[in-house]
């Protein structure tokens, strides 16, 4: 593990020309021109309430509770962990994709999470104001390799990982895995920010999560990943955004490629995200949990097998009343990463 400081006047130009690039180039992973297709009406209308928000969200019971607050976005408990994935409360992203629907928890109510990961550095998956929101409630950020350049100084420790490598805190072990994605925010910078998305996995207890973020389908990716993590409990994937299909194919999975990722995963159990939430496609509202449920029918997969929350919704996936109730004996420490594996934020 080594550390290094940041590039701060690379880092402080890439922040400067946020505002401008964002008019310019790729906001919420498509063009300015698609995102404004059928779905003006929601640019200029309030974010839907999510009746009956949580506002305690730890659940003493809990093995394994997966919340969807919306988009890429979802609180994991795992036992006495919190995980957290994407974060994006603001009600619109790049300030041009508006939020549709309420985040599904007020940020206050959030626990003081463990971990929370960023896949990648577009606008609706790492949200500066977002951090802000939460900032006294993390501990740790880890991003994908070449991430680091683009998180300002928070408070928290921020870490990046190479594919393959893991970071490591007592038992809960988190992994980078490969997925299909680009890693550029600004657009002026995807000549050379090549590595930066990622998957991750979450390891603890004996029971394994998986956080596709945003991916395209690539088979090799997703068996690979089966291979080095064989029980995976949870898979968190992506259905959307679908359309124009010939532009999204080559970053973005659709149900059906997402129900294939899954199988491909040998996971047991799917949760569907990344829909519904951003004016961010062509896609009409509520058409990817359609084409969703037509899928799973086609391939005999029941509600046990690919369980579809509403954002805002809590799942328990295992309790302390389970067959699964006893965690598994901690594994030994695995050995120190090499020295690339990790890099560490200087504070």
């Amino acid at each position: 593990m080594r550390r290094v400081l940041r590039h701060q006047p690379l880092r402080r130009a890439f922040l400067a020309l946020a505002v401008l690039a964002s008019a310019s180039s790729a906001t919420s992973c498509v063009t300015v021109r698609k995102m404004a297709g059928g779905n003006a009406s929601a640019l200029v209308s309030s974010p839907h309430e999510v009746p009956s928000r949580i506002t305690h969200p730890e659940r003493p019971f809990a093995r394994l509770a997966i919340l969807w607050i919306g988009h890429a976005t979802t609180l994991i408990q795992m036992d006495d962990k919190f995980i957290l994935t994407d974060p994006v409360f603001t009600d619109s992203v790049g300030q041009l994709s508006k939020r549709l629907v309420q985040p599904g928890i007020d940020p206050d109510f959030l626990p003081p999470i463990d971990v929370t990961v960023i896949s990648h550095m577009h606008f609706d998956h790492l949200s500066y104001g977002s951090l802000e929101m939460i900032e006294p409630k993390l501990r740790q950020l880890l991003v994908p390799k070449g991430g680091l350049i683009y998180v300002p100084n928070y408070t928290f420790e921020t870490d990046e990982v190479a594919t393959w490598r893991s970071w490591q805190s007592g038992d809960l072990k988190v992994t980078a895995v490969p997925v299909e994605h680009v890693g550029f925010r600004y657009g002026i910078d995807q000549a050379w920010m090549k590595t930066s998305f990622t998957g991750w996995v979450f390891e603890y207890h004996g029971m394994t999560v998986y956080f596709g973020g945003d991916t395209a389908y690539v088979e090799a990716n997703f068996k690979k990943t089966a291979a080095r993590f064989p029980h995976i409990d949870v898979a968190l994937l992506p259905i959307a955004p679908i359309h124009p299909r010939s532009f999204m194919k080559r970053t973005h999975v659709d149900p059906k490629e997402a129900v294939q990722a899954f199988v491909d995963l040998g996971a047991k159990v799917m949760i569907p995200i990344h829909f519904d939430t951003f004016v961010n496609s062509e896609d009409e509202p509520g058409e990817a949990r359609r084409v969703l449920e037509g899928v799973m029918k086609e391939r005999g997969l029941g509600a046990d097998r690919v369980q579809i929350l509403a954002i805002g919704e809590q799942r328990v996936l295992f309790s302390t009343s389970s067959p699964l109730a006893s965690p598994a004996p901690p594994s030994p420490a695995p050995p120190s990463p090499p020295r690339e594996a990790v890099v560490r934020s200087a504070r």
